[in-house]
C-alpha cells in the first residue's frame, strides 16, 4: 500500500514538474485543472458580455424559452444575471463537492481535476436551466449577487493585503539584510513616487472645476488614508517599514482612480469618460483589459487559499492537495456574482451602453467604500498584535 501511495507521489511530481503538454495529457491533474476552471470563467463572461452587447442577434432563439416573453428578459441585464446564475451554480455545485479534500488521490481530488466530459456536458446545461426561469427567481438572484459580489471583494482585500505583508515578511528574512534594504526602499520610493503622480493626476483629469467637491474629497482623503497608514507603519511600537504602506497605498490610489472612473457618463467632472463613451478602438481594449483583469484576480484569489492563515504550513505532508479546491470554487461562485455586478453597474435596474463596464454611481461607492474597508483591514493588521498582546497581559 504504502509502495503504490509512493509510486503516485512521485507521478505527481513528474506532472507538476513537467512541461504543460505533460501536464494536460494527464488525466488527473489539479494544476492543469486551475487553468481550465479559469478558461471556463473566461468564457462566460464573455458570454455574459455577448448576451447584454449583441443579444439581439440571437433574439428568434430566445422566443423559444417560455420566460423570455418574446426574448426581451433574455438579454440586456437579466441576460446577464442568467449567465452568471449558471455560472454561480457551475462553482457552487464543485465547491459543494471539494470542500472536504486534503489528499491527493482521493475521489474528490479525481472529480476535482478530472471528469471533464460529464463537466462539459454540465456546465453549459447549468449555464441555459437559468433561462428556464422565470424573472421573479432572477430578480431575486441578482438582489443576493450583490451580497457574493461584496464577499468576494473582502476575500480579494484580504488576499491582496497578505501577499503585501509576505513580501514585507520575505524581504525582512533574507540573509543579506543590508542589501535587501537597498531594495525595499528602492521599491517603497517607486511605490509612493507613483502614489503621489497618480494623485497629481487625478486632480487635474477629475477636479475640472471647483464645484467638483466629491472629486475632490475622494482624492484629497485617498491622501490623507496613505499618511495615516505610512505613519502608523512608522510607530515605534508598530515599526513595519515603508514598504507595506507604500504599496498599499498604490493600491488605494488606484481603487479610488477606478471608483471615479466610473461615475457616469456626462458628468462636467468625469470628462475622460465623455470621450470615451464613443466607442473606438481605445474603448474596446480597455473593456477587453478590464474583463481579464477581473478574470485574473478571481484565478489568482482562488488558488491564494491560506490568504485568511496569514502563514503558511511549512510542515505540509506530501500527500497534501496543492491548493484548496474548496476555496478555490467559492472563489469562483462569487466572482461570477462580481461580474455580473460589473456588467450591469451594480443595479438590477440598470442598462448599459456597449463595451462598458462597471459604470455608475453605485459601482463609483462601491469602490469607494471597498478601499476604505481594505485601509482599515491593513490597519487592523498592524495594531492586533499589539492589541491582542495588551489584552493577554491584562
Amino acid at each position: 500500500m504504502e509502495t503504490g501511495t509512493s509510486t503516485d507521489n512521485n507521478g505527481y511530481e513528474v506532472i507538476k514538474n513537467g512541461s504543460w503538454f505533460i501536464q494536460f495529457r494527464n488525466g488527473y491533474n489539479p494544476w492543469m485543472a486551475r487553468y481550465v476552471y479559469g478558461l471556463m470563467f473566461l468564457l462566460v463572461n464573455l458570454l455574459a458580455w455577448a448576451v447584454r452587447d449583441y443579444g439581439r442577434g440571437a433574439l428568434t432563439e430566445m422566443k423559444k424559452f417560455k420566460n423570455c416573453k418574446d426574448g426581451l428578459n433574455c438579454l440586456g441585464t437579466e441576460g446577464v444575471l442568467r449567465v452568471s446564475l449558471g455560472c454561480f451554480l457551475f462553482y457552487f455545485i464543485m465547491f459543494l463537492t471539494t470542500v472536504a479534500t486534503s489528499k491527493t488521490h482521493s475521489s474528490r481530488d479525481k472529480w476535482h481535476s478530472g471528469w471533464w466530459f460529464a463537466k462539459l456536458l454540465m456546465w453549459p446545461g447549468l449555464i441555459i436551466f437559468p433561462f428556464l426561469l422565470p424573472s421573479s427567481i432572477i430578480d431575486l438572484y441578482g438582489e443576493i449577487a450583490h451580497f457574493g459580489a461584496g464577499v468576494f471583494l473582502l476575500i480579494q482585500l484580504i488576499s491582496i493585503i497578505s501577499f503585501i505583508t509576505w513580501l514585507n515578511e520575505f524581504f525582512q528574512s533574507q540573509k543579506d539584510a543590508e542589501r535587501c534594504h537597498v531594495h525595499v526602499m528602492l521599491l517603497a520610493t517607486i511605490a509612493y513616487t507613483l502614489c503621489i503622480l497618480g494623485v497629481i493626476l487625478m486632480y487635474i483629469w477629475y477636479v475640472p472645476d471647483p464645484s467638483c467637491l466629491l472629486n475632490i474629497f475622494f482624492i484629497t482623503w485617498t491622501l490623507f488614508l496613505i499618511q495615516l497608514m505610512t505613519s502608523i507603519s512608522l510607530h515605534p511600537k508598530i515599526n513595519a517599514g515603508f514598504l507595506t504602506p507604500s504599496l498599499m497605498g498604490l493600491y488605494v490610489v488606484f481603487i479610488c482612480w477606478c471608483a471615479i472612473r466610473s461615475e457616469p457618463v456626462g458628468e462636467i467632472c468625469n470628462r475622460n469618460a465623455e470621450s470615451s463613451s464613443r466607442t473606438d478602438w481605445l474603448t474596446i481594449i480597455s473593456f477587453l483589459v478590464a474583463l481579464l483583469a477581473m478574470v485574473i484576480a478571481t484565478f489568482s484569489t482562488g488558488v491564494d487559499s491560506q490568504c485568511f492563515q496569514f502563514r503558511k504550513d511549512e510542515n505540509q505532508e506530501e500527500d497534501a492537495i496543492p491548493y484548496g479546491y474548496g476555496f478555490f470554487h467559492f472563489v469562483f461562485a462569487t466572482g461570477a456574482m462580481y461580474f455580473a455586478m460589473l456588467l450591469i453597474g451594480w443595479n438590477i435596474h440598470h442598462s448599459m451602453k456597449r463595451w462598458t463596464i462597471d459604470v455608475g454611481w453605485t459601482s463609483t461607492w462601491v469602490r469607494i467604500v471597498n478601499e476604505w474597508l481594505g485601509v482599515c483591514i491593513y490597519i487592523w493588521m498592524l495594531v492586533a498584535p499589539m492589541v491582542l498582546k495588551n489584552r493577554q497581559t491584562t
